[in-house]
């Protein structure tokens, strides 16, 4: 299991996992339409792998040829992006995803690793849920991680071997930082303002899990046993790492001296309300992820003073992804429907 595609790679999760797929060994080639080319905390280098600059949606069955594995974690990557245009999120999150599955197969890839969500539990209340427990999606994006496992697991069989990770609610830093992920956000608004900003007002449950964390988790799939992945679904996080989103902005005020929580002007109850059971992970896989929401919230902090974070970066279209497509779409960039235009063309084409 050498050759590696790993969709998504100049992303949030892809950035960070792919350093570590090389170092383990492994040969990478990247795709990734790249939205968010430059979107970078502080200066990176130049990528040490071959990377493939492609719209999910024109992926051809020549560049799908050869791998060992797919790992595939492109997508319309969280709840408002894929509320922008729900025809748009199912045309990239469920067609385009299950075509690249689809094309992988016949292209002689064995193992497709899924980065699926633990948003798909959706409105599930104070229920602690392992993998067998209903599905209650309650957004889009959430709707097409549901879809694309179901029709994943019809193109299992004996060659081809499909898992799929549920993870938690990502957070920390990365290369390609994002700033609409709630502990992230926290802590930015901390930092730049003092005020650890709630949204909502605090009450709902989500389980978080540190980006590296995520990316070790692929890592113990990938060097598993076909018999103990095939088909599986797995929840990636831990289960002491359930929180009440009040608790997270406590924990930030504690970390950055001089912050206070306070609750924005008519933020109510999110009814994406969902704890989880991480303890097949552990069990199957013998996998605990390592970082804390405190240890991180610590060492973001440190990383945003270095970087000079201000408030403008918390609203703005560098580390917002909704608000980044916006952006291109504005000046003619991309389309209505995220295409490059062809005047535009991609940042790296």
């Amino acid at each position: 299991m050498k050759k590696i595609l790993l969709t998504g790679d100049r992303g949030y999760i892809g950035a960070v996992l792919s350093p570590m797929l090389i170092a383990r060994g492994y040969d990478v080639t990247g795709l990734d339409v790249d939205y968010f080319h430059g979107c970078d905390l502080g200066p990176t280098e130049a990528a040490s792998y071959p990377r493939l600059t492609c719209d999910l949606r024109d992926v051809t069955a020549e560049q799908l040829h050869g791998f060992d594995a797919v790992i595939h974690l492109a997508a319309l990557s969280n709840d408002p992006l894929g509320n922008l245009d729900p025809d748009l999120t199912k045309a990239i999150n469920f067609d385009a995803s299950l075509r690249v599955a689809e094309l992988a197969k016949a292209g002689g890839a064995r193992r497709f690793l899924f980065s699926s969500s633990c948003s798909s539990y959706g409105a599930a209340g104070e229920s602690v849920l392992d993998e067998n427990a209903e599905f209650n999606p309650v957004t889009p994006y959430a709707e097409h991680k549901v879809g694309l496992e179901r029709a994943l697991s019809e193109l299992a069989d004996d060659s081809f071997s499909p898992t799929y990770l549920r993870n938690a609610t990502a957070y920390g830093l990365s290369p390609r930082l994002r700033l609409d992920l709630v502990l992230n956000n926290l802590v930015g608004w901390a930092l730049s303002t003092g005020k650890v900003l709630l949204l909502s007002d605090g009450t709902p449950w989500r389980p978080i899990v540190h980006v590296e964390d995520i990316c070790r988790a692929f890592l113990a799939v990938l060097d598993a046993d076909r018999e103990t992945i095939h088909d599986e679904a797995f929840n990636v996080g831990r289960s002491e790492h359930n929180y009440r989103i009040l608790e997270l902005a406590e924990i930030v005020a504690d970390v950055v001296p001089g912050s206070r929580v306070e609750i924005a002007e008519g933020a109510g109850p999110d009814k994406r309300s969902y704890r989880v059971d991480f303890s097949k992970l552990e069990n199957t896989l013998d996998f605990r992820p390592q970082w804390d929401a405190r240890k991180s919230a610590e060492r973001m902090a440190t990383a945003f003073r270095d970087f000079g974070l201000e408030q403008t970066h918390l609203e703005g279209p560098r580390f917002i992804r909704l608000k980044r497509l916006e952006e291109l779409i504005e000046r003619g960039a991309l389309d209505s429907r995220l295409t490059w235009s062809e005047a535009a063309g991609s940042p790296t084409r």
